[in-house]
């Protein structure tokens, strides 16, 4: 028997994103899981601002729609988890964000988490994400470092001593019992530098890939009823056509 085959599914168009993920959720995944990576084929190279993150869903619903039977379960890999609640509306197997495993899963090791990352601008977007998922009372703070870098995919390695000295500070002045590295380019680092921090710290493809492995594990069945069920048939124009026969159900039931 094989294992279950979980879609990375990264809505920016970096592919060196995409294998930096890859690597960090591999090495958290269970023996038998199958990671398939996915990149973007347009859009952003990542993802920093409310406009990118718009786009950025809507990409990840046309990725979805092609591959979501093709897996058992996908990952939406950026942090602020755009189109995770429209994926949960439209589609059947369980749909995980970063950003919400990696707060869900730092709210089962401490009270308040802090979230830190490498620039100035995600801090918007993070804010609300946080607000969306309804854990602005568990987060201790966002802390951001505010100096240029030279490549986004190379960032961890060009500021890990900052981002450090970064979660330390929101351990003593935020009073954070657990930190999230946040943001695609730092997957990975968390491994790295857990021993240079003073509370535990969370790697946020491997607290998806746990959470989306443990989500297979519990077998849910789609809604039925309430707010994630799936809408109903729906007339469309100009949509992929994947993602449109996912909206008017292929069964031509339009609504008027």
């Amino acid at each position: 028997m094989t294992g279950p085959r979980i879609l990375l599914l990264n809505p920016n168009t970096s592919a060196e994103m995409t294998e930096r993920m890859l690597a960090a959720g591999q090495s958290a995944a269970a023996p038998g899981t199958t990671l398939v990576p996915l990149t973007a084929g347009r859009g952003v190279p990542y993802i920093a601002t409310r406009a990118e993150a718009q786009i950025g869903g809507a990409i990840a619903l046309e990725m979805l729609a092609e591959h979501h039977r093709e897996v058992d379960a996908a990952i939406i890999a950026a942090f602020g988890d755009p189109g995770l609640f429209g994926a949960r509306e439209l589609f059947d197997i369980p749909v995980v964000g970063l950003a919400e495993a990696a707060m869900l899963t730092a709210c089962m090791l401490g009270r308040r988490f802090a979230i830190v990352s490498f620039a100035r601008a995600l801090g918007p977007w993070y804010e609300e994400c946080v607000a969306m998922h309804g854990l602005a009372g568990r987060c201790a703070g966002i802390r951001l470092l505010d100096s240029p870098f030279q490549q986004v995919a190379e960032v961890q390695e060009e500021k890990e001593d900052l981002l450090v000295q970064l979660a330390n500070k929101s351990v003593r002045e935020d009073e954070a019992d657990v930190v999230i590295l946040a943001g695609a380019p730092l997957s990975g680092l968390a491994a790295k530098v857990a021993h240079r921090i003073l509370v535990p710290v969370v790697d946020q493809v491997a607290a998806a890939v746990k959470q989306a492995e443990a989500l297979l594990a519990l077998k849910p069945r789609k809604a039925t009823e309430g707010t994630f069920k799936r809408p109903p048939a729906k007339r469309v124009i100009g949509l992929p056509d994947s993602l449109a026969a996912r909206i008017t159900h292929s069964d031509g039931n339009f609504e008027t």
